[in-house]
């Protein structure tokens, strides 16, 4: 199973600073329209594990984060999240410390609009499908997501 690590602001709420995101039932954010159809796209048509890269990560339980995408109608089994950012790091440092720990061996792709990223090293950065944190996910980069996962499926088979 390929790994889908996925950042919430900029990705999956578009940080737009004329319009504050609406807070549902569950006390936090709506997720975009677009953003919802183009992550559904992206898992209906590729087996990913989501792991949360996201700032806001240990504000709910697994179980909570699984509530709370299953209300914005994506439909999850199981979620996952790297390893709490104590040490603050920026978010590059946090994905290069979580794969040197895993010693990088996983299948997986990085879903983000954090600016830091453009710093990984190739083999990283070649995973990395950047949004624009004002836009969000777009339908456009569920293919982009889609056609890296099917091209990294090719090198492992």
């Amino acid at each position: 199973m390929m790994l889908l690590l996925l950042d919430i602001d900029g990705v999956m709420v578009p940080a737009n600073s004329w319009r504050r995101p609406e807070i549902l039932a569950d006390g936090f954010v709506e997720f975009s329209p677009q953003a919802v159809k183009a992550l559904n796209k992206i898992l209906q048509h590729h087996d990913f594990e989501i792991v949360l890269s996201t700032s806001h990560k240990f504000k709910y339980s697994l179980n909570q984060w699984l509530a709370i995408f299953n209300a914005r109608n994506i439909n999850l089994s199981s979620i996952n999240r790297l390893p709490d950012n104590i040490s603050l790091s920026n978010r590059k440092n946090e994905i290069l410390n979580w794969f040197t720990s895993h010693h990088g061996n996983e299948d997986f792709i990085i879903l983000d609009d954090d600016k830091s990223l453009n710093d990984l090293p190739p083999h990283l950065k070649d995973r990395l499908v950047q949004t624009s944190g004002s836009v969000g996910l777009t339908d456009y980069l569920a293919d982009k997501v889609l056609t890296l996962a099917e091209k990294s499926h090719g090198e492992l088979a």
